[in-house]
């Protein structure tokens, strides 16, 4: 029989758990209740918020004294970051749910982020229609919108409970798909305006029997990418599509964060890099572009985002970045330049065509790259011919067959 934990504040929303508890157990699973409020629960858990805040080195009683709710909040998340994984891991459960305002949202979603991918993980919140990246991460959260608050059972929030008790038991019930046979695993990125590149790349690697997970780079698909390779899933990585780093420079709105680019080489993963979508930034709709920019080369890419070209300055900076980047690498590490183009807006007629743009892109690497360190291959061709795509796929298999 399987088992769901049910983690929350127990102490605040005791009754609204209790109900979820027995929706869950009349569909004939076990439940595990794990405490993680600051003050004596109204009903008895499996795991005391005491065992929450000592696997964080704190002490509940001390929490509950100060009165202090960012403080408590906080020493919860990390006690729930620690002792969650490790329940898994001793089989207590199979999937988990909960439910919660900001503070709770923050508690126990630290937790369901420290679970493998593919554990049944769901959380109703009062913030699940906003912004949700602070609670999801790069994990597989699955997040409800509660509608109202979740303190009180009313008509609203006990339909809304038992909804989120019926999928999380199909969840856990559900028999997973045969495994397929163990192949060797690429990671790629790819962008709208790279997306012929990727996909003839991804064609070839099929074809000599890899694996590839394309991930879009849209901020958060870099960094699931890098979490995937620091979490030792991945074998090969082609980095084509290194677009990020023009938002996390100039601002704008897909951003991956300062760290792209940085676990293949530390993990000594294989990998072979490009400059795709180097000649563009990514805003929302018009309107949402920052008045100083208002300018620019903009480009309508569809009403919900706009594109704008990259400076010659700019180019400098990402050359820079990406070659610091890639001189850190311990493992095999090749630069491939598209000297024709580095998206489909960048090639002649196009209107992010820049030939000074990627000149001084291209020079910057040529002259900071570590020759020792990374491998540089430039092509006369532009991104997306396949030529290019399979020279980057041949020069992957090629470096992990070396590693």
């Amino acid at each position: 029989m399987k088992t769901i934990a049910i983690a929350g504040t127990f102490d605040s929303k005791g009754e609204e758990f209790l109900y979820v508890k027995s929706v869950i157990e009349k569909l004939g699973l076990k439940t595990f209740t794990i405490h993680c409020g600051v003050f004596e629960p109204m009903f008895t858990p499996d795991v005391s918020n005491d065992e929450v805040a000592q696997a964080a080195g704190a002490d509940i009683r001390e929490i509950a004294a100060r009165k202090d709710r960012s403080a408590g909040t906080e020493a919860l998340a990390r006690g729930m970051e620690r002792i969650v994984p490790k329940l898994y891991a001793e089989g207590k459960f199979d999937g988990i749910l909960s439910f919660g305002g900001t503070g709770g949202t923050s508690i126990v979603t630290a937790g369901m982020r420290g679970l493998p991918i593919g554990v049944p993980k769901l959380m109703v919140s009062t913030v699940a229609s906003g912004h949700t990246e602070p609670y999801v991460g790069t994990s597989d959260i699955v997040m409800f919108p509660s509608i109202v608050d979740v303190s009180g059972l009313n008509s609203f929030s006990t339909q809304i409970f038992a909804n989120a008790a019926h999928a999380i038991a199909g969840m856990v019930q559900f028999e997973s798909a045969p495994p397929r046979d163990k192949k060797q695993l690429v990671a790629a990125t790819m962008f709208g305006v790279t997306t012929p590149c990727v996909n003839y790349a991804r064609e070839y690697l099929e074809q000599q029997d890899f694996e590839v997970l394309v991930f879009h780079a849209t901020g958060t698909g870099g960094k699931t990418m890098e979490s995937l390779i620091e979490g030792g899933f991945v074998d090969g990585v082609l980095d084509l599509t290194t677009t990020e780093w023009c938002d996390e420079l100039v601002g704008g709105v897909l951003a991956a964060g300062p760290h792209r680019l940085e676990a293949a080489g530390r993990c000594k993963v294989p990998q072979v890099v490009s400059t795709g979508a180097l000649d563009m930034v990514n805003f929302g709709p018009y309107d949402t572009v920052p008045a100083a920019f208002k300018n620019r080369n903009l480009y309508k890419h569809n009403p919900s985002v706009t594109l704008m070209r990259t400076t010659v300055e700019e180019n400098r900076k990402l050359g820079e970045v990406i070659a610091d980047k890639l001189n850190r690498a311990q493992g095999p590490t090749a630069l491939m330049l598209p000297l024709k183009g580095v998206s489909m807006l960048d090639v002649e007629g196009q209107p992010f065509h820049g030939t000074q743009e990627d000149e001084m892109l291209f020079n910057t690497l040529r002259q900071r790259i570590d020759r020792q360190t990374v491998e540089l291959i430039e092509l006369d061709s532009d991104i997306n011919d396949k030529a290019f795509a399979v020279a980057a796929a041949k020069k992957l298999i090629e470096l992990m067959k070396k590693s």
